[in-house]
């Protein structure tokens, strides 16, 4: 959307929640019904306000473009870099892939790139990997201050005039430096460059609501939209990780902040606050782990809700000299944000008090409502859509924050009251546990708010259903809207929190990687289908024979890395017309491995970047409802391709069988008339002779038969072109057989109305 169009569509709808919240205070807020429900009502007038007030900000923001440029400078000019990794108790395994991109990064003098393992957990084995990875490692004799004061420490014994910021599982991509080193390099004087925190995995939003292939990663919307239209007023958020920031500008306001739980959130703010102009950019260079599990998940959002209250206070936001008062609006809108919790709790309660407990909240009559509340609703829905480029909506937007009720609520509040978390508490990121079946104590610990909401709001329902039908009053439609809307926010939520078991320890990735295979003297070229860290899967458009007990060779190739393993065939399945093979990692090198960690991850995320069009909420509850009433399936890994052939065979004795599918160590055969099963028996087509004996009698007629001359036929060419002609008959012959079908229900389709009346005629 056009950038004047953006300023008119917020300007409209600004100004339509502007004359609805005027009608909410002078018209709405029900005095005359006694204390609970004007205080209740009060409330939710605030609430609203609130509301109202961070989307004021938010469509201004988003309706202002400032977009940084690049310098293009001699390589020569590029400055010294310091990468400052932080860890505390990741897996090494995590941190040996972020440490690998680190040292893959491009830059025209690499011997200017300086990265350091900053190790706040004092731990041996991260000596031994940063002496391995040949980086340095960092460690502090005193550990206050958690992050912040790990890297003051590190920033305290390095000298480079630029600073890179990495949490343990963000790995960069060979762009990074040169990508966004260059924005530091004209006349402007930046503090920081934030680029947006991409993620390789499904976060738990997308993967618990099955929509993964749906909607696009929730801190999408933050980094890509909202990071960088806060350019225009400077107050962009520093993330903590995938950020470039001046040296100078840190020293300016004394390292990083300490004695908050957001260090990264007040640091940010500080140097803004020095007059520092900051930006964001929407392109990602640098890809990490979403939390996989409902208790990360929990605790990182505790982090930074309370972090940001916590900050906003102890840093006297309105005190802030440096910062302008748009600015510091821009900045409450931050703190504000994370009320959701307590905002989304008062809007669900609302309409329960009036169904459930005869509690009027709000005095109106549905013609006000569709006069006034309508057109902001809806202009706000469709503006949200359009500002947003599709990435977030309100529906989405909704479903999240009530999610998160249970798990915030309370330490908002907290937090708010000046009951402070001290201890920064490290997000949990370790691939190996989302294997383990989901903590069910936890989740229904978790949800009984939701579920006790979820009944007073179906029993609302009921309660208003039956008032609408018996009195006839308009106005309960409008109590049935909101409480219907809830419902849908609730179960979306009570789906969210119970989750979706994990099945793979690494994540899997589509790419199409050109592909050499080498076993007993042969050599295949494909390509992949999906890769991931520990295999990948390969497409042929032939079902070849790889023996499934012999190790093969893997050598993958793209334009900047190459690497060569050794795998076995882990399963074989068809797709359409061709063959997926999965190949599991058996042996790999150290440089090797290296290697396969940058073909892996040196990529653009492959999850979805805006929402898939016409999804609604019956979508989502259907699919949700669909998938979790399914049972859970056994599913039989194949390691050898089995051919449908469906073809008509002679024996050596003159029997006709039909061969009816070929795997090479095994055949089907079935007899048309009806013949005895033989223990042995051959045939031959096109001078190609199969050896068989019986394996398994699957009926009176119909067997099982091991290929005994299987090494004779695999080195056949005229083998192969024989079983590529019999492949390449059945799926003819299937295919006219549906076309046939087709026809047939064509034409009894037309006879299907009977008119009685023309027949008796």
């Amino acid at each position: 959307m056009k950038l004047f169009l953006k300023r008119h569509m917020s300007t409209i709808t600004i100004i339509s929640a502007v004359v609805y919240m005027a009608w909410r205070l002078l018209r709405t807020i029900p005095y005359e019904y006694g204390t609970f429900s004007t205080v209740f009502g009060l409330i939710l007038f605030i609430v609203e306000f609130l509301g109202i007030l961070e989307m004021i900000v938010h469509f201004r923001q988003l309706s202002h473009e400032k977009l940084p440029k690049p310098v293009k400078a001699d390589p020569k000019d590029y400055p010294d870099v310091d990468v400052f990794i932080s860890t505390y108790n990741e897996p090494t395994e995590l941190l040996y892939k972020t440490i690998n991109g680190c040292l893959n990064m491009d830059y025209p003098d690499k011997s200017k790139v300086h990265i350091y393992l900053c190790d706040d957990g004092h731990r041996d084995e991260m000596g031994v990997l940063a002496k391995q990875m040949g980086v340095t490692h960092l460690v502090r004799d005193t550990h206050e201050f958690a992050k912040a004061g790990n890297l003051n420490y590190a920033l305290s014994v390095t000298h480079s005039p630029y600073i890179v910021t990495f949490d343990a599982d963000m790995i960069p991509k060979h762009d990074f430096l040169t990508a966004c080193i260059p924005y530091f390099l004209g006349e402007e004087e930046i503090g920081f460059l934030q680029t947006p925190q991409s993620f390789y995995n499904p976060d738990l939003f997308q993967y618990n609501l099955y929509s993964e292939s749906r909607v696009p990663n929730e801190q999408d919307y933050f980094y890509r939209d909202v990071q960088v239209m806060r350019n225009a007023s400077n107050t962009v958020i520093f993330g903590g990780t995938n950020t470039i920031l001046s040296r100078k500008a840190l020293e300016d306001v004394g390292g990083f902040y300490t004695g908050v739980i957001t260090e990264d959130f007040a640091t940010g703010m500080m140097i803004e606050n020095k007059g520092y102009q900051c930006y964001a950019i929407s392109d990602s260079h640098a890809c990490g782990m979403a939390p996989e599990d409902l208790k990360s998940l929990v605790k990182q959002r505790q982090r930074w809700a309370r972090g940001c209250i916590q900050t906003g206070r102890k840093v006297n936001l309105f005190g802030l000299k440096g910062l302008s008062f748009q600015q510091k609006i821009s900045y409450l809108t931050s703190i504000t944000y994370w009320y959701s919790p307590i905002k989304r709790m008062i809007y669900i309660l609302s309409p329960i008090l009036y169904a459930v407990f005869d509690l009027i909240v709000v005095k109106c009559t549905l013609g006000e409502v569709l006069l006034f509340w309508l057109p902001m609703y809806l202009l706000n829905h469709y503006t949200l859509n359009c500002l947003s480029g599709n990435i977030r909506n309100t529906r989405i937007t909704n479903i999240y924050e009530t999610a998160l009720v249970p798990a915030l609520f309370l330490p908002v509040l907290k937090e708010s009251l000046g009951i402070s978390q001290k201890k920064f508490e490290v997000t949990e990121k370790d691939s190996k546990e989302k294997l383990k079946s989901s903590d069910l104590g936890y989740s229904f610990k978790t949800s009984i708010t939701l579920l006790v909401l979820l009944a007073l709001d179906g029993i609302g329902w009921v309660r208003c259903l039956h008032l609408l039908l018996t009195l006839a009053m308009p106005s309960y439609l409008l109590i049935l809207f909101w409480l219907s809307v809830n419902l849908y926010y609730l179960l979306m939520s009570v789906f969210f929190i119970y989750g979706r078991r994990k099945h793979r320890e690494f994540e899997r990735f589509r790419a199409n990687i050109g592909c050499l295979v080498v076993y007993d003297n042969k050599l295949l070229r494909t390509h992949t289908y999906d890769i991931s860290e520990n295999g990948i899967s390969l497409i042929f458009d032939f079902p070849e024979y790889i023996p499934p007990e012999e190790e093969i060779t893997i050598r993958l190739a793209t334009d900047r890395n190459e690497t060569e393993w050794s795998g076995k065939v882990a399963n074989v399945m068809q797709i359409g017309s061709k063959w997926k093979y999965g190949i599991s990692m058996q042996k790999i090198t150290e440089p090797n491995k290296r290697q396969m960690m940058q073909i892996v991850y040196d990529r653009d995320p492959t999850l979805p970047r805006t929402m898939e069009n016409g999804l609604s909420t019956m979508d989502d509850l259907a699919l949700n409802i669909e998938y979790r009433k399914k049972s859970k399936k056994n599913f039989t890994s194949k390691k050898l391709p089995l051919a449908e052939l469906d073809h008509t065979v002679t024996t050596k004795d003159g029997r006709k069988l039909v061969l009816e599918t070929f795997d090479y160590k095994s055949l089907i055969l079935w007899s048309p008339s009806k013949e005895g099963i033989l223990q042995k028996l051959s045939f031959s087509e096109e001078g190609v002779v199969f050896e068989c004996s019986l394996q398994e009698k699957i009926s009176k007629h119909e067997a099982s038969y091991q290929v005994d001359n299987l090494a004779e036929l695999v080195g056949s060419a005229v083998f192969r072109t024989l079983l590529n002609t019999w492949i390449t008959d059945c799926r003819q012959d299937k295919a006219q057989e549906k076309n046939y079908k087709k026809q047939i229900d064509a034409t009894l389709n037309r006879y299907e109305v009977f008119d009685e009346l023309q027949y008796l005629n």
